[in-house]
């Protein structure tokens, strides 16, 4: 087909009304986007890089014919490989390859203040956490020994675990539901519900049991008040959650059953009236069907609004599990880095939100472009709303053509320029929404990934390097042996407690006793006068020795180099803090953690090596008979023997307990 066939009328009808034809000419006219030329060619394909529109482009031109012709369907199937090709180097490669280059830029601009440091990122990021950690307090009964029973229970992994199951079982019934299902199956369902409530209510009762209230008399103008206290409950944010989810489920369920009898009370009322009135059949009819209706409504809307609580428990899994807490950790710093790209994104859109309209507010809305009404510079809060549409890729590339200079854009008619014959659109629209679309996708957007990458690195790291979500497991087990959160613990506990995390950030519980001695050794914390250590000073010794920061060479100078660093990156840094983690040098009579437990290996070793002399001096020799019973013995009772004259340290620090002082003697008991 050509421009001469394509002459003529052609009949519209208005609003689908056969009644009324309209009669329109003809139109010859190329597609939006084409290749007539080199700067159309070049934005069109710009648009198909940015994955928007590019199917009706492919078709399009799979449809064209030679010059002057009209589309012929499927005439050209090959070009599509002209679209895939390009769309695979350019699209795939070439702008992820941009992007790549933008997150390195970024991560190395962030590395150039401490280019002359002689720490790494990870190290300076876990020297930062043990410096700036604090002892969280832990609520632990000692004189009520039935509560201290219960507070066992509700602290115990078992406990933890059944709770998370429960999770569990619960977000599966509530995906369980479906339209129209029967209602004995919604019965069952409202059954669960019940069941889940009563658990988590049993569940907050236990624990708040468990962390005591405090009964106290206040007297305020001669008047004496009864108050009680739940702060050890409701000192822990997630227990302050879980009170509002249970008290939101049982206003639930206590709502959805007064309205539904209410509802029921009111349906069998309403139908005894239309029965006894009949000549009022149809008005009473009516008005009973509307009232019903609106009685449904409401109650939809509120019932809909208390079931909330029941998917708000799914929130409860991120207090559950250590890999959960790790990501939540990550993602809360990662929120800490984004403020000043949070604030450039603004300035853009601020800058962007001015100028369009200014250039582009005195178009007229047309529903049949992609100006019109809920999509439009006319105000300042709509064009904000245009450049997040076109910022997300959303047909951006039919707002900038609607906005370019073209007959049909008309200007609006409360405009000085309504009477223009040009239009109110402007070519400025082609630089306007190709520059913002650059800078906002391509560049500012995917600082947001950089940042959170850049947070999340340990995840491509390898696991056993010692890393900042790593340190959280520190400071929630020093609690159970400091739940005052004092700060300082015996010297004799720090053993047991790094023995019970796990490695890199610990020892494990398969490091032997007198291996772990000589790991404090080499961490050589303060000692205070009366034998406790520090909380900063013991965490930032755990991370000095795992990531081997400073510990080679003379350990005063090494202690030198490292305040220095501290210093200078950490400038608010108390000395006194600072005195703590790092001893300065010159103090020879100082009392240190890793010369306490020195002085202990030696006397172990000493008395293994008299034990050895005293054994062997008072072995006489045997007859022939004698040693060859004595080997049969020997090999009967090997092992036990050798357990026996081992002399390992187990015997020695025998007075060393296992657990903390407010866990020895306690049995776990369930229901």
């Amino acid at each position: 087909l050509t421009n001469y066939f394509h002459s003529g009328t052609y009949l519209v009808f208005e609003d689908g009304n056969v009644d009324k034809p309209v009669s329109k000419e003809r139109e010859w006219s190329n597609n939006r986007f084409h290749f007539d030329d080199v700067q159309k060619a070049m934005l069109t394909l710009f648009t198909v890089s940015t994955f928007e529109g590019w199917p009706s482009l492919l078709y399009v031109s799979i449809d064209s014919h030679t010059e002057n012709f009209g589309p012929i369907y499927n005439y050209r199937p090959l070009v599509a490989t002209y679209y895939i090709i390009y769309i695979i180097v350019i699209a795939f490669f070439m702008v992820n390859i941009f992007v790549g280059f933008v997150i390195v830029t970024f991560q190395n601009e962030g590395e150039q203040e401490y280019k002359n440091c002689d720490l790494d990122k990870n190290q300076r990021n876990c020297i930062e956490f043990a410096l700036k950690a604090k002892p969280v307090r832990r609520y632990i009964p000692n004189d009520d020994r039935i509560q201290y029973k219960v507070w066992w229970f509700v602290t115990s992994q078992l406990f933890e675990y059944t709770i998370f199951i429960l999770i569990m079982m619960n977000t599966i019934t509530l995906s369980m539901k479906f339209y129209r299902q029967p209602q004995p199956y919604t019965e069952w369902l409202d059954f669960l519900n019940l069941l889940f409530t009563a658990v988590f209510a049993l569940e907050f009762v236990f624990k708040l049991a468990a962390f005591r209230f405090q009964v106290s008399f206040i007297i305020i103008d001669y008047a004496v008040y009864f108050c009680i206290f739940f702060q050890n409950y409701f000192g822990d944010a997630w227990n302050v959650f879980d009170f509002i989810i249970v008290l939101g489920s049982f206003i639930d369920i206590v709502y959805s059953e007064v309205t539904t009898s209410s509802g029921t009370k009111h349906f069998s009322e309403t139908t005894c009236l239309l029965f006894s009135q009949r000549r009022f059949q149809e008005t009473k009819q009516t008005n009973s069907i509307v009232r019903l209706n609106d009685l449904g409504a409401s109650t939809i809307i509120s019932i809909n609004f208390f079931r909330l609580f029941r998917v708000m428990r799914l929130i409860k899994l991120l207090a559950r599990g250590e890999g959960i807490r790790t990501l939540l950790w990550t993602f809360i710093k990662s929120f800490q880095a984004l403020p000043y790209v949070a604030l450039l994104i603004v300035m853009l859109f601020f800058i962007y939100a001015v100028i369009g309209m200014q250039v582009f507010g005195r178009i007229a809305l047309d529903d049949d472009t992609a100006i019109h009404r809920n999509n439009n510079f006319q105000t300042f809060p709509q064009a904000i709303l245009v450049l997040f549409r076109s910022a997300t890729g959303e047909a951006w590339q039919d707002i900038m053509l609607d906005c370019s200079a073209r007959e049909e854009v008309r200007c609006d008619e409360n405009s000085e320029d309504k009477e223009s014959k040009e239009g109110c659109g402007s070519n400025f629209a082609f630089p306007y929404f190709i520059s913002f679309y650059v800078l906002c996708s391509f560049l500012i957007i995917n600082l947001f990934v950089a940042v959170i990458m850049d947070n999340f690195d340990y995840l491509t790291r390898d696991w056993s390097i010692l890393g900042p979500h790593h340190l959280d497991e520190f400071v929630r087990l020093w609690s159970e042996y400091d739940p005052d959160a004092k700060g300082r613990i015996k010297h004799l506990d720090v053993v047991t407690l790094l023995r019970k995390i796990s490695p890199p950030l610990g020892f494990g519980k398969l490091c032997p006793h007198r291996v772990a001695c000589k790991r404090l050794v080499s961490m050589n914390m303060p000692l205070n006068s009366d034998g406790t250590v520090l909380f900063n000073a013991t965490l930032f010794a755990v991370v000095r020795t795992s990531l081997k920061i400073k510990t080679e060479g003379n350990i005063d100078e090494a202690n030198l180099e490292l305040r220095h660093i501290i210093k200078q990156i950490w400038k608010r840094t108390s000395n006194k803090l600072l005195d703590q983690v790092v001893p300065p040098p010159g103090i020879d009579d100082e009392v240190t953690v890793g010369k306490f437990y020195a002085t202990y290996l030696i006397q172990d070793y000493f008395r293994r090596f008299k034990k050895r002399k005293n054994y062997d001096r008072n072995s006489e020799p045997a007859s022939h008979m004698t040693l060859l019973a004595g080997l049969r013995i020997l090999h009967k009772k090997g092992p036990k023997l050798k357990r026996k004259i081992s002399g390992t340290l187990h015997e020695s620090a025998s007075s060393i307990n296992p657990e903390p002082t407010h866990r020895v003697g306690v049995f776990i008991w369930c229901l």
